[in-house]
């Protein structure tokens, strides 16, 4: 198994619509024998939608991993020298999480694993999801980019006729982004066609 030892951590923020997406690529990860641990923004805790009622998708999760998920910044911050990680990955990463992690902002459980990840030089794997990566998001999307230790999930936009703006992780490719960040590699390409996965 291309993860047998490893332990990666899996943020989730507020982007509701994605969570059945990015489930299946939880479970790829554990398939290949890596122990996750599950990191929440207080908004996947707290917040019904048409999409899950508050703490659901938690449960879903914990019961998935085996793991108590990591909810709370205190329970966060001991990832980094302490407990290190192997990996990190935040999917979805919504914009408003994307804006704060791009200009130093740790204001919740996932942005804090994300930091103290990055202070052990490891890999932090990111899966986007936002209706502005093209709008006044693009100069945080770019400055992720261009920063040390982070890598992307290949993305593009999911609605460009919609919503010109937007974009969107495609998030079968998570694995593959994980093993090649493993090895200080940018998976490619990067920027892909996302809208014809969407159509349905």
């Amino acid at each position: 198994m291309k993860l047998s030892g490893k332990r990666i951590g899996f943020g989730i923020t507020g982007s509701h619509c994605t969570y059945e997406e990015v489930y299946p690529q939880i479970k790829s990860l554990l398939d290949e024998g890596a122990d996750v641990i599950a990191v929440v923004s207080y908004t996947v805790k707290n917040t019904t939608t048409r999409f899950g009622v508050a703490g659901e998708w938690v449960e879903k999760i914990e019961k998935l991993t085996g793991n108590k998920v990591i909810d709370s910044i205190v329970a966060a911050e001991p990832l980094g020298p302490k407990l290190p990680l192997d990996c990190m990955v935040i999917a979805p990463l919504t914009g408003n999480s994307m804006s704060k992690f791009a200009n130093a902002l740790t204001d919740s459980p996932v942005l804090m694993a994300a930091k103290a990840t990055l202070r052990t030089h490891r890999p932090v794997v990111v899966g986007i999801s936002t209706n502005d990566a093209l709008g006044l998001n693009g100069v945080n999307l770019m400055r992720l980019m261009a920063t040390k230790d982070i890598y992307f999930i290949p993305f593009g936009q999911d609605a460009p006729d919609k919503k010109p703006n937007s974009m969107v992780a495609r998030m079968e490719s998570l694995l593959e982004t994980v093993l090649s960040a493993l090895e200080g590699k940018q998976f490619q390409p990067v920027v892909v066609e996302k809208f014809r996965d969407l159509e349905k």
